[in-house]
């Protein structure tokens, strides 16, 4: 469960960003769109969020600086060698932010205890790197580092809360790894729960990356395939079936031109395995019949739809936190409501899954969805900047402002200016 997220130096984002989905007081909406976690009797957390602003004001950076960081903890210390460059991209327009480290920090719940993460990094290293945990509600600084530029090395604070071979895992870390992945990596079973958060809870992407594979998959299980059928027919696109054919992956059917390094690995993942050939959706024709349609003739939206069915019931039956970019894509506004509101109850999503979604789609401000802490504009000031804010920071009157045309109008920034354009 995430409760904060903070970026300095990432991109357009040049001072230090805070996204919270801490529920504000007031009972709006409060049964359905947040939570209360377990263990934690007092803090209230938002099940969902959304982020306005014009084009270019940054919004997919923000989601681009979650990934940058899910990315760094999960491969600093398996994937990269010593001297790779970290995947971090500074401000560009200020001479001084160039050669500053960019920040990242998140705080979250895994395994009912709060954490408090963060690390800060240059393209060459880990500059400082940071955890504090809270079990039972009390903190404990479990471990610090800090590059001493002057000395030429790091400085580490161990906490005495932190369990194991610590000076092992500190000769291990290279300079451009964290210690909490080089630790996770030689068995800290104590810092899994951090690590596993990032690799199997946090999930970025955007609607149009979702290829229809993943949700194919579920398809193969009956159980699944019901399910994924009542999203669709739920959201009112005729698909009465889906019919899938297979075979067994035979290496005959790859390309000539495939590389034998590539074709030697797939051959030896996939003896054996069954392929799914042929994917059709099934309507009713005015006889009652039923009529298959190839994937690639259904129209845009239901395929788009159907691709992301699959990790949509995903994130909800297994409690993931899903950012997602540009939500709008291609799809109807009462579907966009749709889909947010899976989130929103209590039966759909009943492991308190959280979705953080950019989008253009305004009408929904105003179809009592969220509650005004689900609200965030970004906006790009003179100087090039993101800002990142919630409406909250307005005082919106409870049930008395029409949020949509407030928005529109400007009241609350994050639109973008359009001058008028003399053409010669």
């Amino acid at each position: 469960m995430l409760i904060e997220f903070s970026v300095t130096n990432f991109k357009s984002i040049r001072t230090k960003q805070t996204f919270s989905l801490t529920s504000a007081k007031g009972d709006e909406l409060q049964g359905s769109n947040s939570f209360q976690p377990n263990g934690l009797s007092n803090l209230r957390l938002l099940r969902s969020a959304a982020i306005y602003g014009p084009n270019a004001a940054g919004k997919s950076n923000f989601i681009k600086a979650m990934r940058a960081m899910r990315r760094i903890v999960e491969e600093s210390a398996t994937e990269l060698q010593r001297g790779d460059k970290l995947p971090v991209d500074p401000f560009r327009l200020d001479p001084e932010t160039v050669k500053s480290a960019t920040e990242f920090e998140v705080v979250f719940i895994s395994k009912e205890i709060r954490y408090q993460y963060g690390f800060s990094a240059t393209k060459e290293r880990i500059i400082e790197e940071w955890l504090i945990a809270f079990p039972k509600g009390r903190a404990q600084h479990w471990f610090a580092r800090l590059w001493n530029e002057k000395k030429e090395q790091y400085q580490w604070d161990m906490g005495n809360s932190l369990q194991g071979q610590k000076q092992l895992w500190q000769e291990s870390t290279r300079s451009n790894a964290l210690f909490l992945s080089t630790a996770v990596q030689l068995n800290s079973q104590q810092l899994q729960p951090v690590y596993d958060w990032f690799n199997d809870t946090l999930r970025t992407t955007t609607v149009s990356a979702w290829s229809p594979g993943f949700t194919v998959s579920l398809c193969s299980n009956p159980g699944n395939k019901a399910k994924v059928l009542d999203l669709l027919k739920a959201a009112d696109f005729d698909i009465q079936d889906i019919m899938l054919k297979k075979k067994i992956f035979d290496e005959n059917d790859l390309p000539d031109d495939i590389p034998n390094e590539f074709k030697t690995r797939l051959v030896r993942e996939m003896e054996g395995e069954e392929i799914v050939t042929e994917l059709n959706m099934m309507h009713k024709d005015s006889t009652g019949n039923f009529i298959p349609f190839d994937f690639t003739d259904e129209s845009s939206g239901t395929q788009k739809l159907f691709s992301f069915a699959g990790p949509w019931l995903d994130t909800l039956k297994n409690g993931y936190v899903l950012f997602v970019d540009e939500l709008h894509d291609n799809l109807h506004p009462r579907l966009v409501q749709f889909l947010v509101e899976l989130f929103h109850s209590n039966e759909t999503n009943p492991n308190n899954a959280q979705l953080i979604f950019t989008t253009h789609e305004t009408s929904i401000l105003n179809q009592e969805v969220f509650r005004r802490d689900q609200i965030w504009f970004c906006e790009k000031g003179n100087d090039q900047t993101t800002t990142v804010y919630p409406l909250t920071d307005f005082s919106p009157r409870k049930g008395r402002e029409n949020l949509e045309l407030a928005y529109l109008a400007g009241r609350y920034g994050a639109v973008p200016y359009v001058r008028k354009l003399k053409i010669v």
